[in-house]
């Protein structure tokens, strides 16, 4: 690696963050495995079901609600401007949280919701925001078409029966096609058996039998539904973390950060383009670069916005492939501008990180625009604005003049054995029962809550199943939280933990 400039004055907070690891042992020993026995016996006296015994066995599958986002299948609702597609997905969704109105391109708040019909969960991603503008019809439609298909499994084609197959339509066709993807037609707007005439005038389009739906009153939405469950498959193909070679780390953050800047730092040369003027990003960039000598793969994605409600045409579709980016990736940097107020647009763009729960690591940019006056303003801002987030590790940087660009690579090792950390049941049962007789749950209608038994159920990121007699309240949990961090570590991991309440039985 290059040698670094170092400017006069040290960054405020990098002795804070750039200290040696604590490596902690967590390797199983005899007296783990005992002691996590003995414990597991005073279960025996409780109610446990099948997936309960799963649970304690460390085999099992994932539940509905357990299974992460990311390696659900992604079902893909597509077509013109007003068809009804957010009718569609509200209806699928079986409540109302796609904006709903006449006008045709209406934006949402979100565009991915997870979903299930018939048991089975899945992502439904609501495409809404194509602009309907005549002026380069062919080139827009392909485009924004072609994005939302390739991240999706399958596609749901929806057009409006009432009109039939429009020009614009027939485009769409040739995309859906071109992609290889499995789509199901959907007639919208077959309001009664009398306009089922008019859905029939879809077979022209060449994708089969059209489905005949009224997604206002809810007409054939589960013959609908069945046919799309045919189509997806059980992992995505499109989701997750792709299995065997260098880790993929995700460059993310509100536009004009920095990330192209960092991607070239770290590579040494201009790789992808930098300017002042936000959003020059549009599509990831994938580099596999070296960084202290081991390598890793940093994906470069273009900056999110506010909310997807403010992005519009190229800006929509860049927000959802920046969202495939993190799901893809291992650990996410998020770059906060050290130089600027720490924003509401950044604390989202952590908490998209953390709800795809991948390992985090934060960046602070152009720490040489700095100055003395601005630092205890940005102290104070971390104390304030990520103070649910401590856990996460904390490097000051330049991209511009490649200062400190080197120490992230030591952070992102930390972060990725956080993300990967498992603790041993016997071990964690000892400290859960050493935590509750020092600090037990307070007493509420008369009763005390008890932590029978505690179990790792899975890691990236670590998952934790607390089996106890009674509901443990969010406040607790996030002692338990805190404590098991100051315990155990999991530097740079967000941790689930889930409370299954178990009755004695009756004797």
């Amino acid at each position: 690696m290059t040698d670094f400039n170092t400017p006069d004055q040290p960054a405020a907070g990098d002795e804070l963050h750039d200290d040696e690891t604590i490596v902690i042992d967590l390797a199983e020993t005899e007296d783990d495995i005992r002691q996590a026995e003995v414990m597991r016996l005073g279960l025996e006296d409780y109610e446990l079901d099948e997936e309960d015994a799963a649970v304690l066995s460390g085999v099992r599958e994932l539940t509905a609600d357990e299974i992460p986002d990311a390696a659900l299948p992604v079902l893909a609702v597509v077509g013109r401007p007003n068809v009804g597609k957010s009718t569609l997905v509200n209806r699928v969704l079986g409540r109302r949280e796609a904006v709903v109105q006449d006008t045709p391109g209406v934006t949402r708040d979100r565009v991915r919701y997870r979903a299930d019909w018939a048991g089975r969960p899945f992502i439904l991603v609501d495409t809404g925001g194509w602009e309907h503008d005549a002026r380069g019809l062919n080139a827009r439609v392909a485009d924004q078409a072609e994005v939302a298909v390739s991240l999706a499994d399958a596609v749901i084609f929806v057009v409006d029966a009432t009109v039939g197959p429009t020009a614009t339509d027939e485009k769409v066709v040739q995309v859906l096609r071109r992609s290889g993807k499995p789509v199901l037609l959907v007639a919208n707007k077959v309001d009664s058996p009398r306009d089922e005439a008019d859905a029939a005038t879809l077979w022209s389009l060449g994708l089969g039998e059209p489905y005949p739906v009224s997604a206002l009153h809810g007409r054939g939405s589960g013959d609908m539904l069945d046919a799309a469950m045919l189509l997806l498959p059980e992992v995505s193909a499109v989701g997750g973390v792709p299995m065997g070679g260098p880790n993929r780390v995700a460059l993310v953050g509100k536009p004009n950060v920095g990330k192209s800047s960092l991607l070239n730092s770290i590579i040494g040369h201009e790789r992808v383009v930098v300017d002042d003027v936000a959003g020059t990003t549009r599509d990831p960039v994938d580099e596999l670069v070296q960084i202290n000598g081991k390598p890793w793969v940093l994906v470069d994605t273009a900056g999110i916005r506010r909310r997807v409600n403010q992005t519009q045409g190229a800006d929509f579709y860049a927000s959802l492939r920046t969202q495939a980016a993190i799901e893809k990736a291992e650990v996410a940097v998020v770059l906060i501008d050290a130089s600027q107020t720490i924003t509401e647009q950044d604390i989202r763009v952590i908490q998209e990180v953390i709800d795809a729960g991948r390992a985090l690591v934060v960046a602070y940019n152009k720490w040489d625009l700095m100055d003395e006056d601005r630092r205890p303003f940005l102290e104070r801002e971390i104390e304030q604005g990520l103070v649910q987030i401590p856990w996460a590790p904390r490097v000051n940087v330049s991209a511009k003049t490649r200062w400190h660009v080197d120490r992230i690579g030591k952070h992102l090792d930390s972060a990725l054995d956080g993300w990967e950390t498992r603790v041993p049941t016997g071990r964690l049962n000892a400290f859960l029962g050493e935590l509750t007789a020092a600090t037990p749950h307070p007493v509420r209608s008369g009763k005390q809550p008890r932590i029978l038994f505690g179990t790792q159920a899975d890691t990236r990121p670590p998952r934790f199943v607390l089996f106890a007699t009674g509901f443990l309240e969010a406040g607790y949990r996030r002692f338990i939280e805190r404590r098991l961090r100051e315990e155990f570590g999991f530097v740079g991991t967000p941790i689930e933990i889930s409370v299954r309440v178990r009755e004695k039985r009756k004797r």
